[in-house]
């Protein structure tokens, strides 16, 4: 299980990307950072700056193809700048495009607004989201995780860091089917 985490250069909330990025190699998966600069990534906690992570690829040399899924991390600061990227949301869209799925928690929706791939879908997020998901067509809704099948891939959401134990079951679920059936896809 590949799964490519997307953030800007700053401005992730740093347990948003640490904690489900441990629980992917916990599951045994290869998990990735891809920002819109190569380097290192600033983290905050909260608006304090936390910790600064290795950048494992530039999203404009990246593919839906190579991974299996996607984690869009929040932060206030972080999908504000990602969806000003064309190529971070074209990114990020891709793998709606492509069918596999995506997990997005606190303010990290932002990006998928500006994608235009939250039409129809249910969706939570940071409460001050609603409006945006509302207005670009998505369902929200007040729940510690969602997970959608309603779309072109499955789409598993949570509103912010005390949501972490439920986001990680939900996205490690549908993450390891669809390794499977990429594994499955590719042996034949």
């Amino acid at each position: 299980m590949k799964v490519a985490f997307l953030v800007a250069p700053e401005g992730v909330e740093q347990v948003e990307l640490t904690d489900p990025w441990q629980a992917v190699r916990d599951a045994g998966g290869t998990p990735r950072l891809v920002s819109t600069k190569p380097g290192r990534i600033q983290a905050f906690d909260h608006l304090d700056k936390a910790d600064t992570f290795e950048v494992d690829q530039v999203v404009k040399d990246a593919t839906a193809k190579e991974y299996d899924a996607l984690v869009l991390p929040g932060g206030v600061a972080n999908p504000d700048f990602l969806r000003l990227d064309k190529t971070a949301v074209a990114f990020a869209k891709s793998f709606f495009d492509a069918g596999k799925p995506v997990a997005a928690i606190c303010h990290a929706p932002w990006t998928l607004v500006e994608a235009d791939v939250v039409r129809g879908r249910t969706l939570t997020s940071w409460p001050s989201l609603r409006t945006d998901i509302t207005n670009a067509g998505g369902v929200w809704v007040d729940e510690q995780v969602k997970v959608c099948t309603g779309g072109p891939n499955t789409l598993i959401t949570s509103r912010k860091p005390d949501d972490l134990k439920a986001f990680r079951e939900a996205f490690l679920e549908e993450f390891t089917k669809a390794a499977k059936g990429s594994t499955k896809g590719s042996a034949q």
